[in-house]
């Protein structure tokens, strides 16, 4: 099958939706399907051989967070041509409503179209600003994916929309047999809790994270705080004060380097605030072993079942997540008991059981039209 693929936000600036796109791409090449990425990206920038090249991005607050997208005449070209040399059986896109390639696709493209929705925003005057304007070309969808329910409410709230519930996938085995990272490795003297994410962006909630600092610092005297992520931490670590000693900020880390930080951590804190409707790294944790602590979002909620699968703690409050981080290392049995429970959980979330269920609804969709014509552009005289 000959698929393509549309990513809306830059691969110069990788983030969990295009870490899926990727993913997802190499899984169907796995299976003997031809994919072809259309993504936000300069011409210079090194990309697999499957991603072609969009041009550069312009960088839009959006949902809580800077998105860098690609829109306009030029881009509308470039799309168009993609569409036509492609020729694809089947055209999926990712963040159709998003205005950057993928609602640029939807716009020009006629045949089998599937979609995949990842944003939570419950209250987003935005979204139903933008729904008018491409009410009709959202009825080209045949298959419509949420990553989540959150995702899902925000389609029928906002869109009217419904949608199957696919979660992202993680490659489950990747972390379990990760090899841990040295410099991260947590010890029962020096244990290592892990933040990963955007350090500037309000809603990570890293300011929590180091709030919870003194307290934990008080009850494990060798503690070690690791902050991993892109973004300028100044202001944040600002706080920290005679604490700053406990508290490493290593920047941006490869995959690899991922993997190893939660492998070794002793425990990985996920206190974001808001604007989150799935929770990839929380999975990406467990896989690895590490006990999981969460803000009690709805989305990491249904992750961590509810605190079955991982201990929650009321959004923004930095004490509460203090007691819980002191919660899992004080007591070693009842964490290692939910960490094999944990373990057990992630498996519907790999990439093995994932890319079945979305070659399912790609059937569902081509099943009735076997035989008509592959995706191609619209007619001349579309939406530039």
């Amino acid at each position: 099958m000959r698929i393509g693929l549309v990513c809306p936000y830059s691969w110069d600036v990788p983030g969990g939706v295009q870490f899926h796109i990727r993913d997802l791409a190499e899984e169907l090449i796995s299976r003997g399907h031809s994919v072809s990425v259309l993504a936000p990206a300069d011409e210079d920038t090194a990309v697999p051989p499957y991603v072609v090249p969009a041009g550069r991005t312009v960088p839009i607050h959006y949902n809580g967070s800077v998105a860098r997208l690609n829109f306009g005449p030029v881009t509308a070209r470039r799309t168009r041509r993609w569409l036509a040399d492609g020729a694809f059986d089947l055209l999926h896109l990712h963040e159709p409503i998003t205005p950057s390639l993928g609602m640029l696709a939807l716009l020009h493209a006629e045949g089998p179209i599937v979609a995949t929705f990842h944003s939570s925003q419950f209250r987003s005057r935005a979204l139903r600003a933008a729904f008018p304007l491409v009410r009709g070309a959202m009825e080209k969808i045949q298959g419509a994916i949420a990553v989540s329910e959150d995702a899902r409410r925000t389609l029928v709230d906002h869109l009217g929309i419904d949608a199957v519930i696919i979660p992202n996938g993680v490659h489950v085995a990747r972390f379990a047999e990760a090899p841990p990272e040295p410099r991260w490795q947590g010890t029962a003297e020096a244990p290592v809790i892990a933040f990963l994410g955007r350090v500037d962006e309000p809603r990570k909630g890293l300011a929590v994270f180091l709030g919870a600092v003194p307290a934990v610092v008080a009850a494990h005297p060798g503690a070690r705080f690791v902050v991993a992520g892109r973004g300028e931490a100044g202001l944040a670590l600002a706080q920290v004060g005679e604490w700053a000693s406990h508290v490493e900020v290593v920047g941006g880390i490869s995959d690899a380097e991922k993997a190893g930080l939660l492998k070794g951590c002793s425990a990985y804190v996920a206190p974001q605030t808001g604007g989150e409707s799935f929770g990839i790294v929380l999975v990406e944790a467990m896989s690895a072993g590490a006990p999981v602590v969460a803000s009690n979002l709805g989305a990491f909620r249904r992750v961590l079942d509810d605190g079955a699968l991982g201990r929650l703690f009321p959004v923004g409050e930095a004490g509460a997540l203090a007691d819980q981080i002191n919660a899992v290392l004080a007591d070693p049995e009842a964490t290692a008991t939910m960490v094999c429970q944990a373990a057990t959980g992630v498996r519907r979330y790999d990439w093995s059981t994932v890319v079945g269920r979305i070659m399912a609804v790609y059937e569902t969709v081509l099943g009735p039209a076997a035989g008509a014509p592959s995706v191609q552009p619209a007619p001349e005289g579309g939406p530039a």
